[in-house]
């Protein structure tokens, strides 16, 4: 964050310098008149320039402190700002989530029945499957049945 004082005038705590040379002399007989009135004059003029200096402290203390309160005003509210912005972010995360969950389990349905309907195919095949062996088997039976059939009747037509 960028602060700038541009607003901040602070009252001038410089003294003209005069510009001619007539000027000088009416200030070297101003400080001559000052000083015959005594220190009471100097002593008022070194408390008006410290109230002055005072006064302009304070001024600038004041709008530090007004600064700063509205750096900790901003952080207050960037603060809530980023609260907010996790908890619809934790939000949106546990939506999105609860959705594929539901996308999940559909898919699972979804391949379980297919699943289910392939399974029922592969039963019945392998029911088809065992019929065919038992049917071969019983084939593979009169067919030995049938050989010893011949191979009895050659022995006794060769005798």
């Amino acid at each position: 964050m960028d602060f700038f004082f541009e607003d901040l005038t602070l009252p001038s705590t410089s003294q003209s310098t005069p510009k001619s040379g007539r000027e000088d002399t009416q200030m070297t007989e101003d400080t001559e008149h000052d000083s015959s009135v005594g220190k009471s004059s100097n002593m008022s003029m070194a408390e008006i320039q410290e109230d002055h200096t005072s006064s302009s402290i304070d001024y600038i203390s004041r709008r530090v402190q007004e600064l700063l309160e509205k750096i900790n005003d901003s952080r207050t509210s960037d603060q809530k700002m980023m609260d907010s912005f996790q908890e619809k972010l934790a939000e949106k995360v546990s939506e999105t989530c609860r959705q594929m969950k539901e996308h999940m389990f559909t898919v699972y349905e979804e391949n379980g029945n297919e699943m289910q309907v392939k399974l029922q195919e592969l039963t019945e095949v392998l029911e088809s499957c065992t019929k065919l062996n038992n049917e071969l088997l019983e084939a593979s039976q009169a067919l030995t049945s049938l050989r010893e059939g011949l191979t009895i009747s050659q022995t006794s037509e060769s005798l």
